[in-house]
């Protein structure tokens, strides 16, 4: 059941009705209003949670938070000022909107976007006056997607065409042009139609040594890959991907610009995770294999295992192109399942590592007999059961161990004894018992095991009337 909204002026009215009735002081009706409120249910994620200023100026007392004060001075002098006489209250306006969902909302709610717009139009020529603009529309729309119309795309795309040499006007433009693409089918098909993948990829060759652009960038380029838009039954996520790669070059670009930046771990982390997006054909697997991409990525396993977020990227990676069963061989043939175990091991309190290890030797393993084997004597299969002794209330985990223990016998039954000594047979009843969604995985594991399931028959097949 949905929860219970209020207005921020509602809310503020408690805050002080706390202060004047009550006597309370400011962190006192602030706690006491959140709690009340909280107490009935209601949902304040869209609430700015500060003691508005009091005002003896009724007209000014719904605009007494500090976003909305930027706003209004921004407001007064949007037909007057020039963009640079009101640059510290479009930062102080940023930073508001930088500093929660909140004040961006309450911001969206005071018609924020076309007064940020209207200077955004204004500033277009001017490189220090832009940068500070584009920064608080993409501050503004970060979560708000919804905000972005076609004046403001038409916008997007010229400050990316015009300022492509500038890598920090480039990066804010391709910030918000991430923020207006995340969970918004319609502004990501809008904008590739107009030709922003182009801009994005160009922007990455063109300045693959600035750190953060690539990142930007990248992370960009991923959105556009997405399908979390619930509003549309059908995205364009695999076009875009196509699109991408065959069109612009989308794979070298970026393991190139991976290998500009063997040193910075979050950056290699979301070029990883993009290759991972863009691995949607058979073909595109084989292509970072050939690009230098699986042996560029073993050696970022290799040097960095001591990081668990670019090693859960890595793994993500391998387990996207493994997709593929030449690359399958090549990945163990160049020693990735004992780095994968390496991995497992030294990570193995982390749940998301153990869950894309357990992913990633469950791919190699599928349909490969001699693959199996190596991950049998490597210590494969030992890591795997720890990984659910450690993680037993992680579903994800459990059903992707048990996916791998399933591929593992399914066609080499000589090592079920081997196995079930390890402890699995338990290990997947108590996963059956605790997660429904290991159902179908785990009674298959268990049948391919030679242990006793009880497999329910959904269909008989026999014929029937379809009326009473």
């Amino acid at each position: 059941m949905a929860r219970r909204r209020i207005t921020q002026e509602t809310f503020d009215a408690a805050v002080r009705e706390n202060m004047v009735e009550f006597e309370m002081d400011p962190d006192e009706a602030l706690r006491e209003a959140v709690e009340q409120f909280e107490s009935q249910g209601v949902d304040l994620s869209c609430i700015v949670k500060a003691v508005p200023a009091v005002s003896t100026d009724d007209k000014q007392e719904e605009q007494t938070h500090e976003v909305l004060q930027a706003l209004e001075a921004l407001r007064i002098g949007k037909d007057s000022a020039g963009v640079t006489e009101v640059t510290a209250d479009l930062k102080c306006f940023t930073e508001q909107c930088s500093l929660g969902f909140a004040q961006r909302f309450l911001a969206a709610q005071k018609d924020a976007y076309p007064i940020i717009l209207s200077y955004c139009k204004r500033s277009v020529e001017e490189q220090e006056a832009v940068l500070a603009t584009m920064s608080a529309l993409a501050a503004l729309t970060d979560g708000q997607p919804d905000l972005l119309d076609a004046e403001g795309q038409q916008f997007l795309l010229n400050v990316l065409n015009k300022y492509r040499a500038d890598s920090s006007v480039t990066c804010v433009a391709i910030c918000a042009v991430r923020h207006c693409c995340l969970k918004h089918e319609q502004n990501r098909q809008d904008l590739v139609k107009c030709g922003v993948l182009p801009l994005l990829t160009g922007a990455v060759k063109q300045h693959s040594g600035s750190a953060a652009l690539v990142k930007e960038a990248s992370a960009a380029l991923r959105v556009m890959t997405f399908d979390d838009d619930v509003r549309v039954t059908f995205g364009h996520a695999h076009e875009h991907a196509k699109i991408i790669v065959l069109e612009h070059n989308g794979l070298k670009v970026l393991i190139e610009a991976a290998k500009a930046h063997t040193d910075n771990t979050p950056v290699l982390s979301e070029l990883c995770a993009t290759l991972s997006r863009l691995a949607v054909r058979n073909e595109f697997c084989q292509d970072i294999c050939d690009l230098g991409g699986l042996k560029f990525m073993m050696t970022l396993l290799a040097e960095n295992y001591e990081s668990p977020e670019l090693v859960r990227q890595v793994l993500s990676a391998i387990r996207a192109i493994a997709g593929n069963d030449d690359v399958k061989d090549a990945v163990v043939g160049a020693g990735g399942v004992q780095l994968i175990v390496i991995a497992m091991n030294r990570h193995m309190s982390n749940a998301a590592v153990c869950e894309q290890g357990c992913a990633c030797l469950s791919v190699l393993a599928l349909r490969k007999p001699n693959n199996c084997q190596v991950i049998m004597e490597e210590g494969g299969t030992l890591a795997t059961v720890q990984a659910m002794k450690t993680h037993p209330n992680v579903s994800i985990v459990q059903k992707q161990a048990c996916m791998l223990l399933r591929n593992l016998v399914s066609r080499m039954r000589n090592f079920n004894q081997t196995i079930l000594e390890m402890g699995a047979e338990l290990l997947i009843v108590q996963a059956l018992k605790m997660h429904e969604d290991c159902g179908d995985v785990g009674k298959a594991a268990l049948r391919d095991l030679g242990c006793k399931v009880e497999l329910r028959e959904l269909w008989t097949g026999k014929h029937g009337s379809l009326t009473n």
